[in-house]
């Protein structure tokens, strides 16, 4: 793999660590609707982590680097978010492994493979509404632009766009997982705050890529 290659999932990494920490009150407030309002807290204390674990890193490749993120991820956040985020790095740590370079299409493989990891350990899919309602549609029209020969500028911002789009379509859902789902119907109404938090991240990660 690259050194671009390498510093660009660390652009990735570090970019959603560091929005984690400051919309922590945003989501803890999106997640206090109908949740139990830890959303924020729980990625901001995780994301903390990854911060302050930063420099110390391996980066020899990046599925090594991947591996230490959702080890630290896990060591610190709390509930259920922890095993999710953990297992979402640690699936996309061992799909970087078989690529020989991370370009779009291994980015889609790496995504699937943490939606996967996601489904399994919280025993979840689309529609039920959770962050793969956002995160899932939004690698689908990123591969969508990938395949019909998009630039990688155009890629990105559409799957920010698709993001968004479906994280305050989940308004029109019921949660079937986590706290939310306690609240059965009146749920409906308001976004679910872990797809929200994912369009967010999505939206910032797009809108600072920087230039190489």
């Amino acid at each position: 793999m690259t050194a671009t290659d390498l510093a660009d999932v660390e652009y990735v990494v570090r970019t959603l660590a560091q929005t984690a920490v400051d919309q922590e009150k945003e989501f803890g407030d999106l997640d206090a609707v109908v949740g139990d309002g830890d959303l924020g807290y729980s990625l901001a204390r995780g994301f903390e982590k990854v911060l302050a674990d930063w420099d110390n890193f391996k980066r020899d490749d990046v599925a090594t680097f991947l591996q230490q993120v959702a080890v630290a991820i896990s060591s610190r956040i709390g509930g259920t978010s922890g095993p999710l985020w953990g297992t979402a790095f640690l699936r996309a740590s061992m799909t970087a492994k078989s690529h020989d370079t991370i370009d779009g299409a291994a980015a889609v493989a790496m995504l699937r493979a943490a939606t996967d990891g996601i489904k399994a350990r919280g025993n979840a899919d689309l529609g039920d509404k959770t962050l793969l309602d956002a995160l899932v549609p939004a690698t689908d029209e990123l591969e969508r632009q990938i395949q019909s020969g998009s630039d990688a500028a155009e890629a990105r911002a559409a799957f920010a766009k698709t993001a968004r789009e479906c994280a305050d379509a989940t308004s029109k859902l019921e949660a079937k997982r986590g706290r939310a789902s306690y609240s059965g119907e009146r749920s409906i109404g308001s976004p679910d705050a872990g797809a929200v938090a994912v369009a967010i991240i999505i939206e910032r990660v797009v809108s600072e890529w920087p230039n190489r």
